[in-house]
């Protein structure tokens, strides 16, 4: 083959005219899934897994698996046996992940510890116990910049709580003081839209429990952790 020939070839390729076998396979996969289930019309990604004939159709964050011609799906785990990982749990943690200078924080307050050197974002709600629990182990954590969002997700009195916290003239101590000492904050009036779009930003993130948490890294972590296990994800890179 000579080198002109081998260079139409190669524009061609680049130009997506002569798609390869993933693009075929990719192809029949989105045919013949929107077709029996119309559903699955808005599939973002197929990619292939390290089982054979196992593939990964992806719509959002949410994960299926189908063989190489769309006739099966099932969502579940699937754990590579040999080297004890569960991927779909990794995929699912690198499709969640939350890009952290993307994080609305003027929408939140900020909590500075020591030098403030580390960086954490925490979605809670201020009737959740986990939360209360996960606030006194937090408090052993120094030379740490928190970011709180209040994440009113539990009821009418949650809201109630959030307002009253984020009109308050120090919204670091009446949020410690509500979740340290069961001390609530007095009512205050003030704009409070920033609550609202916290609930829409988690619900765009698929944030469904208190607390979550959120570090520089992107990683985050749904649920209450000890002071030892923040330490460890803060020092994580």
């Amino acid at each position: 083959m000579n080198s002109t020939i081998r260079a139409v070839l190669a524009l061609l390729i680049a130009a997506g005219f002569l798609a390869g076998p993933a693009q075929a396979q990719d192809a029949v996969i989105r045919k013949n899934l929107s077709e029996r289930l119309p559903q699955l019309q808005k599939i973002d990604e197929i990619t292939k897994t390290p089982m054979p004939g196992l593939f990964e159709v992806r719509m959002g964050t949410e994960v299926f698996y189908t063989d190489a011609q769309g006739n099966f799906l099932f969502q579940g785990q699937l754990i590579d046996t040999k080297a004890q990982r569960n991927l779909t749990e990794e995929r699912q943690e690198k499709l969640l992940a939350i890009d952290f200078s993307k994080l609305p924080v003027q929408d939140a307050f900020t909590i500075v510890r020591g030098t403030g050197a580390r960086k954490i974002a925490l979605f809670e709600d201020p009737n959740c116990g986990y939360c209360k629990r996960f606030e006194r182990d937090l408090q052993k954590v120094d030379n740490v910049t928190i970011h709180m969002f209040l994440y009113p997700i539990l009821g009418p009195d949650s809201v109630d709580k959030s307002r009253n916290i984020w009109c308050a003239r120090d919204k670091g101590k009446a949020w410690l003081d509500a979740m340290l000492r069961d001390q609530p904050a007095p009512t205050g009036s003030c704009d409070t839209s920033a609550i609202a779009r916290n609930l829409d930003f988690g619900k765009r993130h698929k944030i469904s429990g208190t607390p979550t948490l959120v570090f520089a890294n992107g990683s985050r972590v749904p649920g209450a952790i000890g002071a030892a296990q923040v330490e460890k994800l803060l020092a994580a890179k």
